[in-house]
């Protein structure tokens, strides 16, 4: 019973997934490509929808304003939309200024998570993995020290670069996977057709 159900009904599904992962995979890496090679573009575009988003958030505040039952739940609610509001409207009206805001947000960013790293690899030292995790925490306070000390011209570039080399490494990742489970599930029909064929 095994052998009439696991080649000819999981085959097909696993060959339609693994070539939507290669596809989907294709696209992000495509567009990973465009925001490395138009970084301020990107940034810019990556402030606008930040802006547009807590814009939607605020509203989304008022909503729940009225819902509260207490008074102090609907005040909180306004407070809430105020700030998202503002923040939104300012990075709207001004996206530039957005685009070095979210640089320093990575800059900290990149600070906390070297400096993180490095404390996991001193305190795991002796293990697999410690090793790894002091170089990745050493380069992401190397890069952190890059962009402060280039900024705010590395505002101009950063966040677009960064963000195109994310979409990049999960495109790639994406192609990966379709091609792993592409290469078993050929196997598989190819498997069935011969025991059928028998």
């Amino acid at each position: 019973m095994s052998q009439n159900t696991t080649p000819n009904a999981g085959s097909p599904n696993v060959q339609a997934e693994s070539r939507a992962a290669m596809i989907a995979g294709g696209i992000i890496a495509v567009l990973g490509l465009l925001a490395v090679l138009f970084p301020f573009v990107t940034s810019l575009s990556l402030s606008i929808l930040l802006g547009a988003v807590l814009v939607v958030g605020a509203i989304v505040h008022v909503a729940h304003a009225f819902s509260p039952a207490s008074i102090w739940g609907a005040i909180w609610q306004v407070l809430l939309a105020i700030v998202y509001g503002f923040a939104g409207i300012s990075l709207l009206s001004n996206p530039v200024l957005g685009v070095t805001t979210l640089t320093l947000l990575v800059i900290a960013y990149l600070v906390v998570d070297g400096v993180v790293k490095l404390g996991w690899a001193v305190v795991g030292r002796g293990r697999s993995s410690w090793l790894a995790l002091l170089v990745s925490g050493a380069l992401s306070l190397a890069l952190a020290g890059l962009l402060w000390v280039g900024f705010p011209s590395t505002a101009v570039w950063a966040i677009g670069v960064l963000f195109g080399v994310n979409l990049i490494a999960t495109g790639v990742v994406l192609i990966l996977v379709g091609l792993s489970t592409r290469g078993p599930a050929r196997e598989q029909v190819v498997t069935g057709e011969r025991e059928q064929g028998v």
